[in-house]
Formats: structure tokens, sequence, C-alpha cells
């Protein structure tokens, strides 16, 4: 949920962010009426309720072919906006693409198998560590030892549970850290090699492809239910499309380190949605963790310097 200034896109421990696929005509001008702050937060719930809903699915589909659908629907459409240039690449751009789509591929796979085993909030905590973790090694401040030394300290209460924190899943939840991580770096090479939203079309259908076998083999008869499809496009606006227009429409109006602050809050997001849209109540402990990783975040975040222009 972590980018470079020559792609447009500043750096914060979340979610890496191309060019805004919305940013032309009416929709521009009816988003310019709407405070930043509120559509980082549309966004941030926008990301979570898609994971939510998706969870909901997982008892007629499973993560694998829920993932393929978000997948797809992120691949057609902004394939259809951002309609990609393919001619005139090198094999660094392309080799560069495709590690991208297999990090995304990866990255939502491996939260859908662990949101699968583990309440969303417990697993966006752990999955946040890979963005946190980016951004403190890119530092060189004594003082963030104590942002990871709190992150360390979150991780360890969530162990604290009454049994509903499985190996499997936390498993899951460090794959898609380190899997999240692995995307933000490459969405730093990938922004200098592709322009707008090219790049992130590209290796969205890079990642549909991935997940195309498993996807179809397990889903099965279950992708031929039209109303499963529907809700399956619902979950890639909702986690991807509408966040990404959301969010680069706010860094327009934005400083970079307040909407860095404001991504940090995506654990605890996840846990209120978690809360509503799924039932998942979390004991104290796990409360307390989830606030130790967001406060890591929000410590690391404020101490960034701005990227230096492109």
């Amino acid at each position: 949920m972590t980018a470079e200034a020559a792609s447009g896109r500043p750096e914060y421990p979340g979610r890496p962010l191309f060019s805004n696929p919305f940013a032309a005509g009416s929709l521009r001008g009816l988003a310019d009426n709407i405070p930043p702050t509120w559509m980082v937060l549309v966004g941030i719930v926008s990301v979570q309720a898609g994971a939510g809903i998706a969870k909901n699915l997982f008892g007629v589909l499973p993560p694998s072919a829920v993932v393929w659908l978000r997948l797809l629907t992120s691949a057609i459409v902004l394939v259809a906006l951002a309609r990609p240039v393919l001619r005139g690449r090198t094999r660094a751009d392309w080799a560069v693409a495709v590690a991208f789509g297999l990090s995304l591929a990866v990255m939502n796979y491996a939260l859908y198998q662990a949101i699968a085993r583990i309440p969303l909030g417990i697993a966006v905590t752990i999955e946040f560590l890979g963005p946190l973790t980016v951004a403190i090694l890119g530092s060189r401040r004594r003082i963030d030892v104590l942002w990871v030394l709190l992150a360390g300290t979150g991780v360890v209460l969530l162990g604290r549970s009454d049994g509903d924190i499985t190996a499997a899943g936390v498993g899951f939840a460090l794959l898609a850290a380190a899997a999240w991580a692995a995307y933000i770096l490459l969405s730093a090479s990938t922004g200098r090699r592709f322009a707008g939203t090219s790049g992130l079309a590209i290796a969205s259908v890079v990642g549909a492809f991935a997940m195309a076998p498993a996807g179809i083999a397990e889903g099965g008869t279950g992708l031929l239910d039209w109303r499963l499809l529907l809700i399956g496009l619902a979950v890639g606006l909702l986690s991807s499309v509408v966040p990404y227009s959301l969010e680069m429409q706010a860094l327009r109006r934005m400083p970079t380190r307040v909407f860095g602050i404001l991504m940090s809050l995506e654990p605890a997001a996840a846990a209120l949605v978690g809360l509503a849209l799924l039932g998942e109540v979390l004991s104290g402990w796990q409360w307390l963790a989830i606030g130790c990783v967001v406060a890591a975040s929000v410590g690391a975040t404020r101490g960034q310097r701005p990227p230096d222009p492109a």
C-alpha cells in the first residue's frame, strides 16, 4: 500500500503509485472541490474494503481465483486508460516490467492467503513491515533505530493472541511484506522507464497472466457465475483503480510527508474494516501492536527529506 521523483511520485512507506489515470476533464474539476485529506482517507478505506469483500468471497472462490479476478480487472481498466506503447522497449525495460508484475502478483496472492487464515487487520499490519523497512533502510538517521524497535515491539505483541493467528497466516503476510518491498523498489525503476500509468498497466497484465493458471484451475466452475464475476470486478476497482486515482489527485495538492503520514493509517483502517465487514474482533494486545506499527511508520515518514527534483 514509496516511489521516486523520477516518476512523479513521492517516497513514503505505503503503496507505490503512478500518474492518475483520471486526471483530466470534468473528473479533475470535480476532484479539485474535494479536500485532499478526504481523498487519501477514502482511498485507504477503499483498499481495505476491497480486501474485506475479497475475504467474504473465499467461501465460494479460493484466494488465488479472487486475486486473479482483481488483477484481471486492474489490467483491463489500466490498459484501456494508459494505452501503453510497447514498441522501442529494450530487454532491460521488459525485464523490469515483468519483475514488477511478478512482485505485484506475489504481493496480492500472499496477502489474500494471509487474510484467509488470520484477521485482516493483523495481516495488513505485518504486510506493512515491508514498506516500513524500505523507508528505514533508505534513511541514515539514528532516531530510526527507535522506529525499528517500536515496530519490532508491535510484532512481538501480535504473538499475544487467543489462537486467531496461525503460523501459515503470518508466513504469508511476511511474504506479502517482502513482495511489497520489492514492488516499491521496482516501481521506481519502472517509473523511470515507462511514462504515466503505462508501467503499472503492463505490470498488471503480467500479474494477471502469472495468476491465471492457479486462479482458473482452483476457481473452476465458480468463475462462470456472473454474480461472482461482478463481485470480483468490484474488488478490482476498490482495491486498485479507485485508490490510485484518488491518491494521485491528492498528491497534486498536499505535501508528500502529510500524504505518507495518512497512508500510515492503513493497518488501523484494515482492523476497523475487518471489524465492520467481517466481525473480526481484535484483542487489546493486538490493537496495541497495530498502534506500535502505525506510530513507527508515522515516525519514519515525518523525518524523511523531500526527494530531489528529477
